[in-house]
């Protein structure tokens, strides 16, 4: 670790799951994050305050003041600028020793394969199907862990595939469900995606120290009206 990392990640050096020998292995990760709107700004934000060594973030859009209701990584002043541009920024005001590599760019069949192969890791937090589903193909190719995320106005999905031979995203989804409209038509509750952000970064931190459970083989769905958390098992 650096100079200074043992205050910066006192808290962490306590727990016996992940010590010297786990926050050693947090900093030697990387992690690509694809989706920079309501999961991934959460996501984002505990990813660095733990001090997984290096993220990428892609996302073509620019803020918007629609964003802000849930988005926490922006403000009012960032309203049309680049998302991981303004993320990169507020970001290592956060950990100045994370090194962060950023793509305003859409996920395409054409880059997919070449950004995705070069992290250890990927969270899926977009927010529509061709893009989840080309991810999901692409981390079962490469067998790269991938932490998935989802909201549906009070409602949340999260799990994980390609862990140890376990269940890919087509297991779960073998093609699209019909009906499911976008958040800009149906609505989406502020805070339900920090709970699944946050959720999808735990299960980083576990499949990068090997503390505890991971939802591998398992579909945690939440929901923020009833307060109701259930788990399902997946096949492969």
């Amino acid at each position: 670790m650096m100079e200074g990392d043992t205050e910066r990640y006192s808290r962490h050096l306590l727990l016996p799951e992940i010590g010297e020998a786990g926050q050693r292995k947090l900093h030697g990760a990387s992690v690509l994050v694809i989706g920079c709107g309501g999961l991934g700004c959460p996501a984002l934000q505990y990813l660095t305050a733990v001090g997984v060594g290096r993220i990428g973030i892609v996302d073509a859009d620019v803020v918007s003041v629609s964003n802000l209701q849930r988005q926490i990584l922006f403000g009012t002043k960032d309203v049309g600028r680049y998302k991981v541009e303004v993320a990169k920024e507020k970001l290592s005001d956060l950990n100045p020793n994370i090194t962060f590599d950023v793509y305003p760019e859409m996920l395409t069949m054409d880059n997919a394969e070449d950004i995705i192969s070069r992290y250890d890791l990927v969270l899926d937090c977009c927010d529509n199907f061709p893009t989840r589903f080309l991810i999901g193909d692409v981390t079962a190719r490469l067998q790269k862990p991938l932490v998935f995320g989802s909201i549906y106005q009070f409602e949340g999905q999260v799990s994980v595939f390609n862990y140890q031979q376990g269940p890919s995203y087509r297991d779960l989804f073998p093609e699209a469900p019909d009906g499911v409209r976008p958040a800009s038509d149906v609505g989406v509750l502020g805070v339900l995606p920090g709970v699944v952000g946050a959720i999808q970064a735990t299960e980083v931190v576990k499949i990068i120290t090997g503390a505890g459970e991971v939802l591998s083989g398992k579909l945690l769905m939440y929901d923020a009206l009833k307060m109701n958390l259930q788990v399902f098992r997946i096949k492969a």
